[in-house]
């Protein structure tokens, strides 16, 4: 590996293992706003039970979002240089208004989880509200660096000078608003889905008809409900940043789809591998005059294939593969959620068939996978630019060598960090069971968000 790749691969690996903890911790404080509003309504015990353990578990995950997050912070600085020279001058409010956000998400997270049961409920709804606010804002302001990177505005390069800087121009580009949406509903999606997928496990565990059955079908329709309204707006999302990508990436959009020749009425190819020598994807589904649609929403729109660009800017063919990929899972969970909500609400089916369980716990390694696929889509389909058409990636990076052992040392620590996660997490959930936590909320004398034992 040369020390460019090497860069980046160290670079997109604390990228991988941070973005798990960063969307999770965007979708979950949605999760636990749900159950405590449902338990203001209901007074059912059970969803502030609900509450309080995904609160422990957002606490132990952000224990590891923050120090993954800083990690990826320091590398940008040390790795990336060039490109760190041009946000500093030019788009450098989100890394500053973000630090306000987590401060926020931080701080009423702390008053929630101490004060609860000392506040009055509008208290902890506000607080709730605010932690979930806080940690969007955060994942949409960092985000917003992506953004840029794939259509930089609010400043020129002059004779090798940066001029004319216009720092709100460039914090409101023109894929701002896209991005952030896809953001927020992904990671909303995402936290949905992995508690879908705890409560299903923990369904086939349990007897039907029991306790815990009970309670853990509770949890699983909140999820469902959550993640197919999220997965919902998330395609429809989707359809808009398809659009953006026609006219702001195209060629982003022709590797996406295996597209080399310009052409109205274009095929959306499904599945299959883009085939550089016949220029073709190979074992595709092919729906004629899809892409056209999608991209302009009408069919004789013309979307510019790979041909029209020099060879040397094209994206990795592979995209095509990750787009693929995230839009297959993202439509499962439409599915999946959709027919959850119709067996129980309209069908009245009060148990779910086994098997539709199983397929319930594949639900949230799913989301994530979707997660993992889209971020290495969005960035890779942006190659060779770390900033579009301005900027190169190589240009971008460090100049330092023998990076390989400092590569080595840092998959040994994630590899740590993700072990001392699950055993933490096992631990404290296996000596705070659920029952536990439900005799502390009918016990008037305990105090339930203070029970850690």
């Amino acid at each position: 590996m040369d020390d460019l790749l090497i860069a980046r691969s160290l670079f997109g690996t604390t990228m991988a293992f941070h973005i798990i903890f960063a969307t999770i911790g965007v979708g979950l404080p949605l999760m636990i706003l749900t159950a405590e509003l449902l338990y203001q309504k209901s007074k059912d015990l059970e969803y502030v039970v609900m509450a309080k353990r995904w609160t422990k578990a957002f606490a132990v995950l952000l224990g590891v979002g923050i120090p993954t997050g800083t990690i990826a912070g320091t590398q940008l600085s040390l790795l990336w240089p060039g490109f760190m020279e041009v946000i500093g001058r030019v788009m450098p409010l989100p890394f500053q208004i973000e630090i306000y956000a987590f401060f926020i998400e931080a701080l009423f997270m702390s008053i929630y989880v101490y004060a609860a049961e000392r506040i009055a409920p509008w208290m902890r709804i506000v607080s709730l509200i605010l932690v979930a606010l806080g940690a969007l804002a955060s994942a949409v302001l960092i985000t917003n660096v992506h953004a840029f990177q794939g259509t930089p505005a609010g400043f020129r390069i002059e004779d090798g000078n940066i001029v004319d800087v216009n720092p709100w121009a460039a914090f409101f580009n023109a894929s701002f608003f896209v991005t952030a949406g896809h953001v927020a509903l992904s990671a909303y999606v995402t936290g949905a889905f992995v508690v879908a997928s705890v409560a299903a496990f923990k369904m086939l565990r349990n007897e039907y008809g029991s306790r815990l059955y009970k309670f853990h079908q509770k949890a699983l329709m909140i999820s469902l409900v959550v993640g197919g309204i999220a997965s919902f707006g998330t395609a429809l999302n989707g359809h808009s940043a398809a659009q953006y990508l026609h006219e702001y990436q195209p060629e982003k959009l022709a590797a996406a789809e295996g597209l080399f020749e310009t052409q109205s009425h274009a095929p959306l190819a499904i599945g299959g591998i883009t085939d550089r020598e016949t220029e073709s994807v190979k074992w595709g589904i092919e729906i004629p005059w899809a892409l056209s649609f999608l991209a302009g929403n009408s069919f004789d729109t013309v979307v510019v294939g790979l041909n029209d660009f020099p060879e040397e800017w094209w994206p990795p063919l592979f995209i095509h593969t990750l787009f693929n990929a995230m839009v297959l899972i993202g439509s499962l969970l439409i599915m999946i959620a959709f027919a959850g909500i119709v067996w129980k609400k309209f069908l009245k089916k009060d148990r779910f068939p086994k098997w539709f369980l199983w397929l319930l716990v594949t639900s949230g390694p799913l989301a994530v996978a979707a997660i993992e696929f889209g971020w290495i889509f969005a960035c890779t389909g942006r190659q060779p630019w770390v900033i579009y058409r301005i900027l190169s990636t190589a240009q971008a990076a460090t100049t330092a060598t023998d990076l390989g052992l400092l590569f080595i040392l840092f998959i040994a620590v994630y590899i740590i960090l993700a072990i001392a996660v699950v055993l933490v997490l096992l631990y404290y959930f296996k000596k705070n069971t659920v029952l536990d936590d439900i005799r502390r909320a009918e016990d008037k004398n305990v105090q339930l968000f203070s029970s850690n034992s």
